[in-house]
C-alpha cells in the first residue's frame, strides 16, 4: 500500500532521520531511557508525523502550520543531539552524520515552506 505523503521528499528525509536516531540511541546509557532517549525519539518522530498530519489537511494554510510545528521539533532534535554529544553519548562520527542529516532536512523544510507560502 502506498500513501500520497510517501512521495514528499521532506517526509522521506524526516523518516530517515527518525530511523537513524532510533538506531543510535540504542547505545545510550539505560539511565537515559526516560530522559534524553525518550525526548530525542519523541521529537524526531514528531517531525514526519506533523508533515503527514498537515499534508492530510484541506488547506495549504493548515499544512504550513503543521510544517512549522515539524520544524520546531527538528530544532528540538538538534538541541538533543548537541546535548548527547556534550554528554559523550554520541561519537563525533555519529554526531556529524545526524547533524548533517538534520541540517539537510532543515534546508529542505525551509524551502518547501517558502514555496507553499507563495501558493496560499
Amino acid at each position: 500500500m502506498e500513501f500520497n505523503f510517501y512521495r514528499l521528499k521532506i517526509w522521506q528525509k524526516a523518516h530517515t532521520l527518525v530511523l537513524e536516531i532510533y538506531k543510535i540511541t540504542n547505545s545510550f546509557p539505560e539511565s537515559e531511557l526516560y530522559g534524553i532517549i525518550s525526548q530525542l525519539r519523541r521529537a524526531a518522530a514528531s517531525i514526519p508525523a506533523n508533515i503527514v498530519e498537515g499534508y492530510s489537511r484541506k488547506s495549504k494554510k493548515e499544512f504550513i502550520q503543521f510544517l512549522y510545528q515539524a520544524r520546531g521539533s527538528l530544532d528540538e532534535v538538534i538541541y538533543f543531539l548537541i546535548l548527547s554529544k556534550d554528554l559523550k553519548y554520541l561519537t563525533d562520527v555519529d554526531f556529524e552524520k545526524l547533524i548533517n542529516l538534520a541540517s539537510e532536512l532543515m534546508k529542505m523544510m525551509n524551502s518547501f515552506i517558502g514555496r507553499n507560502k507563495l501558493n496560499v
